[in-house]
């Protein structure tokens, strides 16, 4: 077991929350039992996960994507009502972490997928405010853009949209987990023969094909999993608490 409030702050500062300029806030979004000794840890705290916490009387829920987003309506209503009032009536805390999750150096989703791909890392790029999120490197040995998509698909139990476009074997790469298909020009002014991230927008293809450079959308959850997870088993060796991942098949 460990007080909620010493589990907040130790993750805040793991993740520097402080300084990232994000979309939503970074650590405790609901407050439940004062004692952690179990975590239930999910890509997005949606009411699936919400419910499966109350099933399972965790002391609390631990995400990727959390709630109050910025530009979103501020009245609790609808679907936020339903999901923050589960998680209230249970006496379930909420603690999200959004970009810090993304850039840690070790914990982190580029990270974290960097090491279940196999990406060799070489640096950082795709600037959000001060902070550069998106890692680039080097495929351990060349390969064509077919045989990485089916890399990517045992990998991540997914199939990417792949848009093959690099007249040669794939070895220059860079990667940004999500929704980070903004970040595609950017990947392309450093060279690279192929780009990995969660989605596709309809102008990638058009760049893709006129820069020769595949484009791999692999799945904003699929390629999201694995820094939760990362998070979860450093804050069980450190809390000695208990975290178990739920798996939602979300196919987007």
């Amino acid at each position: 077991m460990v007080a909620l409030h010493e589990l907040v702050s130790h993750c805040d500062t793991l993740l520097e929350v402080e300084r990232f300029k994000d979309y939503c806030p970074n650590g405790l979004q609901v407050e439940g039992r004062a004692q952690v000794g179990r975590i239930l840890l999910g890509v997005t705290a949606s009411q699936a996960l919400i419910d499966r916490a109350v099933a399972l009387d965790v002391d609390a829920v631990l995400v990727h994507h959390g709630f109050f987003w910025k530009g979103e309506a501020q009245p609790i209503v609808g679907i936020k009502a339903r999901r923050i009032g589960a998680l209230m009536r249970a006496n379930i805390s909420l603690l999200a972490y959004h970009l810090p999750l993304d850039a840690h150096p070790e914990l982190g989703n580029n990270y974290q997928l960097a090491e279940r791909l196999g990406f060799e890392v070489e640096g950082v790029f795709g600037r959000i405010g001060e902070i550069e999120i998106g890692l680039y490197g080097k495929l351990a040995s060349p390969m064509s853009g077919e045989k990485l998509a089916l890399h990517i698909s045992e990998k991540l139990q997914r199939d990417p949209v792949h848009i093959a476009a690099c007249p040669r074997p794939l070895r220059k790469i860079a990667w940004c987990t999500g929704g980070a298909q903004s970040y595609f020009e950017a990947a392309i002014g450093l060279g690279v023969d192929a780009f990995v991230t969660g989605e596709i927008s309809e102008p990638n293809y058009h760049l893709a094909l006129e820069h020769e450079v595949d484009f791999f959308a692999a799945g904003h959850n699929a390629t999201e999993r694995y820094g939760v997870q990362a998070l979860g088993n450093y804050l069980s060796k450190r809390f000695d608490v208990q975290c178990t991942f739920f798996e939602l098949a979300n196919p987007a």
